[in-house]
């Protein structure tokens, strides 16, 4: 039986228009029609429809640090992620050493292989961001546990188990070896992103003539942008094949800055959030990749040493803060839809399209999510009260 949902505004691939109509059927959108709505819709009184948010880089969330993920923490992630407008996301790992990473990855990957239908969020794959990291710019990153991407270490990453599931890498391809690693991760159709690196501007096209298409975490963890010397952020904002990634916290990145990407690159941004396990959680000690970070009342985890670690940000609140700087809004939410989704190489992901998989957001006219679809299914629902209290419930599934 088909669904039909209806709202007066819509984000129709990077504009927004209405009143506009979505017809699913058996987790897929088959229509998309302008207009009145028909008379087997559920109409939306306000607010605005879109596709489900994806986020490429999240190393945790309410209290889950990925890098220790079992199939509870990754069924309390699932479940929590759509009160902030994610359906679709990609697990992140930091650096370890390539064995470990490894071993995360795979209990990254039969984590999400559990998770029962109609879950939530969708995992969608793994992220390894690291080792093959530069220690000049480490960042929270171990640096005693980078190493260089010999043929022997990428041997490991593309291992016939994890074909197809290792979805993306960064690393500094100015390391010994980083060119040929991007080669070989690319040609195996993985992602490889530019990032915690220190190329000049030189070495970072190069890397993009290597297959390079994404930048991590554009201006953090990388060389700056100089008015000689442009660095990996000067030449990601002019290279069209770039996909810039930026955290949206406005801390990691300043506002002016924000808009400056934006007005540069904003086709080819990137919403993410980096986030870490104390996403969705009060002040407190938590989790990256096994280390501590301190969470304070600033909402920015830091290391015990006062370094900034990954983010408490969700890609909701993202969204409204681009737009809180004066991006146009259809542009601020195509960063976190079909800019994410096409970089993934997911056609059917971000949009609202014939073919495309259902996963919308009903959004009211504060930008927070209403209600939010996966797959066709209604994952969540404020307007019914549905919403978890994600503490107690990750308490009682450790119970």
């Amino acid at each position: 039986m088909d669904t039909v949902v209806a709202a007066p505004r819509a984000l129709l691939g990077r504009t927004i228009t209405g009143p506009a109509s979505v017809r699913i059927r058996a987790g897929r959108v088959v229509e998309v029609v302008t207009g009145e709505p028909p008379a087997d819709a559920e109409v939306l009184a306000d607010g605005l429809l879109t596709p489900g948010l994806v986020d490429v880089q999240v190393n945790g969330a309410v209290g889950v640090d990925f890098a220790e993920v079992d199939d509870e923490g990754m069924r309390v992630v699932a479940k929590a992620f759509p009160q902030t407008g994610v359906t679709r996301f990609v697990p992140t790992l930091i650096t370890a050493p390539v064995p470990e990473a490894l071993r995360q990855a795979r209990a990254v990957l039969a984590a999400s292989a559990a998770l029962p239908a109609g879950s939530g969020a969708v995992p969608l794959g793994v992220h390894l961001e690291g080792p093959f990291l530069s220690p000049k710019r480490a960042g929270v990153h171990d640096p005693a546990l980078m190493v260089d991407p010999g043929p022997g270490e990428i041997d490991l990453l593309l291992a016939d188990d994890l074909r197809g599931h290792l979805r993306m890498v960064t690393l500094a391809p100015e390391q010994p070896g980083g060119l040929e690693a991007v080669r070989r991760l690319s040609e195996a159709g993985v992602l490889v992103a530019v990032g915690h690196s220190d190329a000049t501007g030189e070495q970072t096209r190069a890397a993009a003539e290597a297959g390079a298409r994404m930048v991590t975490h554009l201006f953090n963890a990388q060389r700056p942008l100089g008015h000689r010397e442009p660095g990996v952020p000067g030449v990601a904002l002019v290279d069209d094949r770039f996909t810039l990634g930026l955290i949206a916290d406005l801390a990691h990145v300043g506002p002016d800055v924000c808009r400056l990407v934006f007005n540069a690159a904003g086709p080819r941004v990137a919403l993410v959030t980096d986030a870490v396990a104390a996403a969705g959680m009060p002040p407190g000690r938590y989790q990256l990749g096994g280390a501590d970070v301190v969470l304070t009342e600033d909402g920015v985890p830091r290391s015990p040493e006062g370094t900034i670690a990954g983010s408490a940000l969700t890609l909701d609140r993202a969204v409204r803060n681009i737009v809180s700087v004066g991006v146009d809004l259809a542009d601020a939410l195509a960063s976190a839809t079909i800019v994410p989704a096409d970089v993934l190489g997911e056609p059917t992901l971000g949009r609202l399209a014939p073919g495309a998989v259902a996963d919308l957001v009903w959004w009211d006219d504060h930008l927070k999510p209403r209600k939010v679809w996966v797959n066709g299914e209604v994952v969540f629902d404020a307007t019914a009260d549905t919403s978890i209290d994600v503490t107690t419930e990750l308490a009682a599934a450790r119970q």
